[in-house]
């Protein structure tokens, strides 16, 4: 890791981009799946997976299959995660409101949850339970009543039990066996057997990324989501043994995964790269880990907290961990970030399974005016006004007065054909 001066437009202008390449091909498929529906989803099905049957449902028996091959322990795992995801998740439920005045007049909010939502969940030679489970639970709780997955089949025509089992988990029954561009085309535009959804959610690779970016506006997306960070701020009391387990956590992600090191003292920079070089001898990905950490790795020296805490929030990271003396007290300084983990014995990986905030979170320094995935990006809202004819009438001059500034003459004569002889 290198020791920068500061220089980190490398790793802000680090993004995932689809080539024109990867662009056109998706462009083809979502163009395809919209013209012809379920054909083009079991051709690109086949060609993409090499499933060639004709159930892309997860059956009712699959279902009972999959609890009963992951077994006790992990349903255990699963249903305790999914508690604490639930715990914290619902007290983000809104509710509607209203005001009501002594003049009669009534306004208010009403909040309505999303009709039908997609999840996508990558397939492929990983299974990510996690991501089921912190998509679906808040989806659930807003109150979305049609919850559909998405994931890519295998070539026998089986996904990965313990993904099946999170979906069972947090409540979802429906699980099509598509993956791809296919699968967010046929979610989007629907087909003759699948209905479209409302917003579409989950990761994917830069195929589905790039079908996500390129459907957003026909329905709704989560985000386009860039390569993981995490940001440590570290005094001279942080565990450098914890420090470098929690960079490398982050750096396993793959090569444009970003890990950045700020703290006050040099001792600790040194110390974190010694035991990064310890650490990186036992684990796996030990390539992956070593190029995100030679490109987008960084350990920055400052003066003061108060320094470290401005470099933060510039940056605005995904994952911002506080290793400091009394880190509860620091919690004010931070403006910017996605998730927020304080103290040695809260690091980022508990916050991926087990802690209950949700780890779909922005990235790419987009956590300066965006958030976590939650219950409220799962509803919508729809303001209401009731007006009694003698409230109207002292209103009327003005609004009329106003439309006519704007020079929409129909405005101001919708208020004056009310008050006509």
């Amino acid at each position: 890791m290198p020791l920068l001066n500061r220089d980190l437009s490398r790793i802000k202008d680090r993004k995932l981009e689809a080539g024109a390449a990867v662009t056109e091909s998706v462009q083809g498929i979502l163009k395809d799946v919209k013209a012809n529906g379920d054909a083009a989803v079991r051709k690109y099905t086949e060609k993409f997976d090499g499933f060639t049957g004709n159930d892309l449902l997860v059956s009712e028996e699959e279902m009972k299959t999959a609890i009963r091959n992951v077994g006790e322990d992990v349903m255990r795992i699963l249903q305790r995660a999914c508690e604490q995801i639930t715990e914290f998740h619902s007290n983000q439920i809104d509710k509607s409101w209203g005001i009501y005045k002594d003049n009669g007049v009534i306004m208010g909010q009403l909040v309505r949850p999303l009709k039908r939502v997609a999840l996508y969940v990558p397939g492929g030679t990983a299974a990510y339970p996690s991501t089921v489970l912190m998509n679906g639970i808040p989806a659930i709780l807003a109150g979305v009543k049609d919850m559909v997955m998405f994931t890519p089949v295998k070539t026998d025509g089986n996904i990965a039990d313990v993904i099946i089992a999170a979906a069972m988990c947090c409540g979802i029954h429906t699980i099509y066996k598509i993956g791809g561009a296919q699968a967010i085309a046929a979610a989007a535009y629907g087909t003759e057997t699948i209905a479209k959804v409302d917003k579409i959610v989950g990761p994917g690779n830069i195929y589905v990324a790039t079908a996500k970016r390129l459907v957003y506006g026909e329905v709704d997306i989560d985000m386009v989501a860039g390569p993981s960070e995490v940001l440590v701020i570290a005094d001279e009391t942080a565990n450098t043994k914890y420090i470098a387990a929690d960079l490398l956590s982050q750096a396993e992600h793959d090569e444009l995964a970003s890990s950045i090191l700020i703290t006050t003292s040099e001792r600790i920079i040194t110390e974190t790269e010694k035991e990064i070089a310890r650490q990186l001898g036992y684990l796996e990905r030990q390539e992956i880990m070593e190029s995100s950490l030679k490109n987008y790795g960084a350990a920055i020296l400052v003066d003061s907290l108060d320094e470290a805490f401005e470099i933060a929030n510039d940056i605005a990271p995904e994952h911002l961990e506080i290793l400091t003396e009394n880190p509860l007290e620091k919690l004010p300084k931070v403006e910017n970030a996605g998730s927020i983990f304080l103290g040695e014995n809260t690091p980022e990986p508990l916050g991926d399974y087990m802690s209950g905030t949700n780890h779909v979170l922005p990235t790419g320094g987009t956590a300066k005016f965006y958030s976590p995935l939650g219950v409220y990006d799962f509803v919508k809202f729809s303001a209401y006004s009731y007006y009694p004819r003698e409230v109207l009438a002292g209103f009327k001059d003005d609004v009329i007065k106003f439309a006519e500034l704007e020079g929409l003459n129909a405005h101001a004569n919708s208020i004056k054909v009310r008050f006509e002889k």
